[in-house]
């Protein structure tokens, strides 16, 4: 029987290496001790302030084994529930605790959820360029790098910084100023754009290879329906994020006027955020994350709900998250049942040093390896090397310089 586990501390680091990187260690009375992810891009003080003034102070002296009622504990306990920093906070929690659990039996974390459903975890890189030959070209090196899914971002004549396209083709941080950089948006121009690029990448490497699109909010009901449909002859894995989906209604005119397989979910908080969307199987792959969902816990019972109407996972995994989550996020992927793909955007090389991992890429896959725990940890003395910088995402406006969604 595994012995009480109680917790003794917790802290919160923060560092950038590169960006900027929320981290809560967890220590216990047994001497082990357990890290979760904690990172909210452009708001990363509000969650280290959450942590510290209200977390923190009431993990110390409860059983770290008992994952389930902490949870549960921080959850309803709060009576301010969800929201991103709340569930970030919870997550950074959970990912911890389970860790730590997994570490005091001498197991892989995948194990304890049940065991592996696979043995790699399939991934797609981001392949961007300035125009569509630009974009085409980068395809072909994640192609010849071993990728066999493809997210595929270009530029749009006569905007300056559209979304997903950046000088640096591996790292891409939108949040690169300490106040947000504006940008112009073009709905019309973007939507001659999008399908030429498609036909193109078709034209050039056949049909084999799976093709992603993120459109990033930024259409409304029925242009994102438009979209889709002109993107069906060129058969995308998925067209993601077309419109915000504070309204679930809103993707049913979509869904009524394509074919073209719909993704949404990374800045999900909750089930409830995509329980009508689920249950009226009004979107195919759920892209929900481990840190923004409360941790594997809560990931695991969307994962659940959503397996009853055949929608998949394919959880965010953008270099906003650090390999922590990653870690956590490929265990989570080797059991679940219903998985669908990972998006693996890789970190830089500080941001590897800082936080070294045991999984690794292989032939267009992750694989987890087989340290106990989720394999991932942070080098504190190399931390403290890269202080914080601040940073926020940038904003998006029309042409007439009206707000709109970045």
């Amino acid at each position: 029987m595994l012995p009480p586990l109680r917790i003794r501390a917790a802290r919160v680091i923060v560092t950038s290496p590169g960006r900027n990187f929320v981290t809560l260690k967890i220590e216990t009375d047994q001497g082990v001790h357990g890290v979760g992810d904690a990172t909210l891009n452009g708001r990363e003080k509000a969650v280290v302030a959450y942590l510290e003034d209200h977390v923190i102070p009431v993990l110390i002296g409860r059983d770290a084994r008992n994952i389930e009622d902490i949870w549960q504990y921080l959850y309803r306990g709060a009576y301010w529930r969800r929201g991103p920093v709340t569930m970030r906070a919870i997550a950074a929690v959970d990912m911890a605790l389970w860790d730590i659990k997994a570490k005091a039996l001498g197991v892989p974390l995948y194990d304890l959820l049940g065991g592996a459903s696979r043995d790699r975890v399939r991934v797609y890189g981001h392949a961007n360029g300035a125009d569509i030959a630009e974009t085409s070209d980068e395809v072909a090196r994640y192609l010849e790098a071993g990728y066999t899914a493809v997210r595929a971002q270009t530029g749009v004549p006569g905007l300056a910084k559209p979304y997903g396209v950046s000088k640096d083709k591996d790292f891409y941080e939108p949040a690169e100023a300490s106040l947000p950089v504006e940008t112009v948006w073009s709905t019309p121009a973007y939507l001659r754009q999008a399908p030429a690029l498609f036909e193109a990448l078709r034209v050039r490497f056949g049909a084999e290879p799976l093709l992603l699109h993120d459109v990033h909010h930024r259409l409304t009901p029925q242009e994102a329906a438009r979209l889709g449909k002109s993107l069906e002859p060129f058969d995308l894995f998925w067209m993601e994020d077309p419109t915000p989906a504070e309204n679930p209604e809103a993707f049913r005119l979509i869904r009524a006027h394509t074919t073209t397989p719909l993704a949404v979910g990374e800045v999900f908080n909750s089930i409830w955020d995509a329980k009508d969307l689920i249950a009226n199987q009004l979107i195919d792959y759920l892209r929900a994350t481990v840190l923004g969902c409360g941790g594997i816990t809560h990931l695991r019972r969307i994962a659940d709900f959503a397996s009853l109407w055949q929608v998949r996972t394919g959880c965010h995994g953008a270099t906003d998250l650090s390999p922590i989550t990653m870690a956590c996020a490929l265990h989570f992927d080797r059991w679940v049942p219903n998985f669908g793909i990972q998006e693996y955007m890789r970190h830089t090389a500080e941001t590897d040093a800082v936080f070294p991992h045991a999984y690794h890429f292989e032939a267009g896959a992750l694989f987890t390896g087989e340290a106990i725990g989720h394999g991932a940890d942070i080098d504190e003395a190399l931390a403290a090397k890269y202080p914080y910088e601040p940073r926020q995402l940038p904003i998006a406006r029309l042409e007439d310089g009206t707000m709109w969604n970045w």
